[in-house]
């Protein structure tokens, strides 16, 4: 049990390591942590779920290139950022940048469900409340109590 445990772990280590190529590392170590540290944000558009530092596809390598070669270009992170997302799309960052579009995607259920709430408070208020009893009515009421008291 332990020597799986072991080879599992030893398959992580490859797997990490075969992700982060020390040949294609930049030779500054500042531009090597600016470059990981965009890469973070950046999502491999083959997993979907990881960021392209994480990533062992091939894409995620194309992209991990392009961010260093930007990055030694002397390109800002911001400038790298909107490179990818005019190239892919926003769906290219992690994380996204605010906009009204998304404020509107993220707020919109949150909107539905209270303006629903609302009308459902409204509706329960104004419901017409318990009418008077027509003598009729009143007779009926009386004389069934009065055979359930017998």
């Amino acid at each position: 049990m332990k020597w799986r445990a072991l080879a599992a772990m030893a398959a992580g280590v490859l797997c990490i390591a075969a992700a982060s190529d020390p040949a294609d590392r930049l030779p500054d170590p500042a531009q090597e942590a600016r470059a990981r540290h965009i890469m973070q944000d950046v999502r491999c558009l083959v997993c979907q779920n990881e960021s392209i530092d994480d990533s062992e596809a091939e894409l995620a390598g194309d992209l991990r290139r392009t961010v260093r070669e930007q990055v030694k270009a002397g390109h800002s992170d911001a400038d790298i950022k909107h490179y990818l997302v005019d190239r892919y799309g926003e769906f290219i960052l992690l994380t996204p940048a605010f906009s009204w579009m998304n404020l509107l995607l993220w707020g919109g259920p949150f909107a539905v469900v209270a303006l629903g709430a609302g009308l459902l408070v409204t509706r329960v208020r104004n419901r017409p409340g318990d009418a008077e009893l027509s003598p009729e009515e009143a007779e009926r009421v009386r004389r069934l109590s009065e055979t359930d008291a017998a």
